[in-house]
């Protein structure tokens, strides 16, 4: 039975949850493996919509063990809250596992996350202030506080009065802020070890063994490819890798168990935060976008930033992921565009481009060479099959599989679960 990594191939928002969600029936272990609550899945189940942001979506999927692997940072105050949240609402959460491996968001983190940004100005990176950042800044730094940590309270107190003696400094010295008591943070994290016990395991051990029973994995990737720390717009990025090969490092699953690689993207592109955007709107057409598809941040609230597809960043998400379906989302926002334009090559500087620039100054500097595709007026929302689709938007759709690298297996036309069409099975060839 297969592993399989879902991925975003653009800056996010794609629609990650929905694919998830349709993968849900089939498969049996649904796996977060990077980011933190920094990032949000909105799935709609009949007249019901839940956004999630450090849970794995597959929690809503009746029968299947969800997985926050070792690759993700963990605000346990966070978690507690989105369980109490969804279990109000009758959904079952005792199957969830957490890696013991985990490392784990304080308070500090918290902290240094918004002073930092601040103390930035104009050279923002755009994070949400949740605290991401410095605790992996954390856990590369080899200070970091992991799950596991939390039974042995010793350790924790080292850890913690450790990790404190560097950052007091800087809360104090250089943000003139008050200095943290190690004790106020220890106390906090030891108050969770009761509820946080019976879901701790270690997740890369029992992930094997479910593959070597044949059941099938699903791994779900936080943020997306732009935003992905070595292949993203950096350092407009993320702290982790949210590419195909960070389901690996993430969960302890080797590379040469993944099956398949789906990557999801927008019949356009939207953004979140600061950082390069070729194809960016800053028109009505951008509003229209922006209203129609409801582009406004799952986690924050925040307005997304729109633009029109951009194939370029599609083909890139193929080859550093290894892409072998494309879910295609939100078609119907483009319904009653009269010609849709799609970002085929860049012009910088007079120099074409038909592959995004290595160098980050050439990929900020691009403007996008369209081509047009003729639109269509029809409500697409009810058809269930590729050939229900109206001709221009059916010829849309190819276009841009033959732009993209990768064949466009399912396409979204509409907010709801079922709303989806399906042109080849993403479990199976």
């Amino acid at each position: 039975m297969p592993a399989i990594v879902l991925v975003g191939a653009q800056w996010g928002d794609e629609g990650k949850g929905k694919a998830t969600d349709l993968l849900g029936s089939s498969v049996d272990y649904v796996v977060k493996f990077n980011g933190g609550n920094n990032a949000g899945h909105t799935v709609v189940i009949g007249d019901e919509k839940y956004a999630l942001h450090l849970l794995p979506s597959g929690i809503l999927s009746p029968g299947v063990v969800p997985v926050i692997a070792n690759g993700v940072v963990v605000d346990i105050e966070v978690l507690f809250q989105e369980l109490d949240a969804i279990e109000a609402r009758g959904v079952d959460t005792s199957k969830l596992r957490v890696s013991a491996n985990a490392h784990v968001i304080t308070q500090y983190h918290r902290t240094l996350d918004r002073v930092s940004e601040r103390f930035l100005g104009k050279r923002q990176i755009g994070t949400t202030g949740r605290g991401i950042g410095p605790a992996y800044a954390d856990k590369i730094n080899r200070v970091g506080i992991r799950v596991q940590d939390l039974f042995d309270e010793n350790i924790l107190r080292q850890k913690v009065e450790g990790a404190l003696e560097q950052k007091n400094q800087l809360l104090v010295k250089l943000y003139n802020r008050r200095a943290i008591d190690p004790d106020e943070i220890v106390d906090e994290l030891l108050s969770y070890t009761d509820r946080l016990r019976p879901l701790v395991h270690d997740t890369s051990l029992e992930l094997n063994q479910a593959l070597d029973a044949g059941k099938t994995l699903l791994f779900e990737g936080g943020q997306a490819t732009m935003l992905d720390v070595d292949h993203g717009t950096y350092p407009f990025v993320t702290s982790s890798n949210p590419t195909s090969g960070g389901a690996c490092t993430g969960s302890g699953v080797a590379p040469n168990r993944i099956d398949r690689v789906i990557a999801v993207a927008k019949a356009y592109v939207t953004r979140v935060g600061s950082g390069p955007f070729p194809t960016e709107l800053f028109d009505e057409s951008g509003e229209y976008l922006r209203k129609t598809g409801f582009e406004f941040g799952v986690t924050t609230g925040r307005p997304r930033r729109t633009g029109w597809y951009d194939s370029l960043v599609s083909r890139y998400a193929a080859r550093v992921n290894g892409v072998t379906d494309f879910v295609l989302t939100k078609l119907d926002v483009l319904t009653g565009i009269e010609k849709i334009p799609v970002a085929v090559a860049y012009d910088v500087d007079g120099q074409r481009f038909d592959e995004i620039p290595v160098n980050q100054s050439d990929f900020h500097h691009a403007k996008p060479i369209y081509e047009y595709f003729p639109g269509w007026s029809e409500d697409i929302t009810t058809a269930r099959s590729f050939e229900e689709l109206p001709a221009n938007a059916r010829a849309y759709v190819e276009h841009l599989e033959e732009l993209s690298g990768a064949r466009i297996s399912v396409i979204g036309n509409g907010p709801g679960r079922d709303s989806v069409i399906e042109r080849h099975s993403l479990l199976h060839d």
